[in-house]
């Protein structure tokens, strides 16, 4: 596993809008039809200068929404719940004061909502993770009104990734883009569901690229996050995150609860290549190195130094350092040691802890990462074969 040892506090918020807490592992938003919603009136969308219109169409949010709308659905989950038995009517001894089959609180059902997009005209769509997570029944609803009963064909919950099918055929689809081309400042429309209110359309901009889940607040997911201003909200989870053109560059999943105008997608590069396994095997397998890694400075290199804990003497002022190695892991085995600094993965230059795990999450469980590191002074290269991420169980 590749992670950070730095500890962010972030306030993460998925973004599926649920009733009695269908989803897991998250926090989430409540929201009431009662809640206030803050207008934006003509006068402040006059003030924005036209020099940033695209002068082929300045009504290019219109055509993009005319044009991939349709493929953008909502979709409901409900899974049911037995309500925790109290200790008390589990002690055989008790039972002759509540009989052989004591009165068991009631089950309940928990509902919730969240978006996604039509990828193929047979009923391909991407959503996810947390949207359809545990779900006994999920129903998919298209724009037009139809709607369909969805099966989950996979749920990859370290990237938030799921495919639903649904039995359809001619159904609109949208067109998906080359994540790694998306620059800062480039056009993000967001298509979702939020608060209850369907085909909802904001626009923004691409703030940022390639955060990752340490600065999100989210450690545990192995994504390097887009970051956007666009408007996004509980409802919307597994809705596209669009350019000026209509195609999708990413699928929004988080806002930061602690800011405004701070959310953020998971990349197209990262749903593709994770759908393609879900729909392969039904799951997903993620490279794993089993190393805790901090980007190094000057000040952080004084910070270790100082530090009697940690038992490391840390000459490098640059480069990755490895914090921890996990036992009997893949890099364990190779002979990769904490207080190793990385300079190089497969031959690219490194900078940050980022840069390493998006190399090894695109690299091949048993296949090779060949990892050059400076040790004790020394240049040295070690060659690491990456294990398959550990599932966690229950």
């Amino acid at each position: 596993m590749t992670s950070h040892s730095q500890n962010r506090s972030a306030q993460f918020v998925s973004l599926a809008l649920l009733s009695a807490g269908l989803a897991t592992g998250g926090s989430y938003l409540a929201w009431s039809p009662n809640s206030p919603l803050r207008s934006i009136s003509d006068a402040a969308l006059a003030q924005v200068p036209p020099a940033i219109v695209p002068q082929a169409d300045p009504n290019f949010v219109t055509s993009v929404v005319d044009r991939v709308g349709p493929a953008v659905v909502r979709i409901n989950a409900t899974r049911t719940v037995q309500a925790q038995v109290p200790d008390a009517l589990r002690d055989p001894r008790l039972r002759r004061f509540f009989g052989n089959q004591p009165n068991l609180p009631p089950e309940r059902v928990q509902r919730g909502v969240g978006s996604g997009f039509i990828v193929s005209e047979d009923g391909r769509i991407f959503t996810n993770a947390h949207v359809v997570d545990g779900a006994d029944t999920v129903r998919v609803t298209l724009r037009d009104g139809r709607s369909s009963e969805g099966r989950v064909v996979g749920a990859d919950p370290l990237t938030d990734v799921a495919v639903v099918k649904i039995e359809a055929n001619d159904l609109p689809t949208v067109q998906m883009s080359d994540s790694e081309q998306v620059r800062p400042g480039e056009w993000a429309i967001a298509i979702g569901n939020p608060l209850g209110l369907d085909n909802t359309v904001t626009a923004g901009i691409v703030s940022a690229t390639g955060r990752s889940s340490g600065q999100v607040g989210v450690p545990d997911r192995r994504v390097a996050f887009i970051q956007t201003d666009a408007a996004i909200n509980p409802g919307n989870s597994g809705g596209p995150l669009l350019n000026q053109r209509g195609q999708v560059i990413g699928m929004n999943t988080a806002i930061r609860a602690d800011a405004q105008g701070i959310g953020f997608a998971i990349p197209t590069n990262t749903i593709e290549r994770i759908a393609q396994q879900l729909e392969t095997s039904g799951r997903a397998e993620h490279p794993y190195l089993g190393v805790e890694m901090v980007t190094l400075s000057p000040d952080l290199r004084e910070e270790i130094n100082r530090d009697p804990d940690r038992n490391l003497n840390v000459t490098e002022d640059q480069g990755v350092l490895i914090a921890r190695v996990v036992p009997n892991s893949p890099a364990a085995q190779a002979g990769l040691q904490a207080g190793d600094v990385i300079r190089q993965v497969n031959g690219e230059a490194i900078a940050r802890s980022e840069e390493v795990q998006r190399i090894v999450e695109t690299s091949q469980v048993g296949g090779n990462v060949s990892i050059a590191i400076r040790r004790n002074g020394q240049d040295q290269s070690i060659d690491v074969r990456p294990g398959a991420y550990p599932v966690p169980t229950e």
